[in-house]
């Protein structure tokens, strides 16, 4: 049985964390920035962590299931 690749879009947009947890970026911080407010985009540019939901999928794409 040949391994199991990684998805590389999965690779490049998700962070394993030392206790287990995914973390990830806001999405809305790329562009049509003017309209937002400086606390807004302040907030957007930090990381959050997966929901419980998507979490089995997420270590699926990045072969650790």
């Amino acid at each position: 049985m040949p391994k199991m690749k990684t998805k590389s879009g999965a690779k490049k947009r998700f962070q394993i964390t030392g206790s287990g947890k995914i973390k990830r970026k806001h999405a809305y911080k790329s562009h049509i920035l003017t309209k937002k407010s400086k606390k807004r985009k302040r907030r957007l540019g930090h990381f959050t962590t997966v929901d419980k939901t998507a979490e089995d999928s997420i270590k699926h794409q990045l072969g650790m299931k």
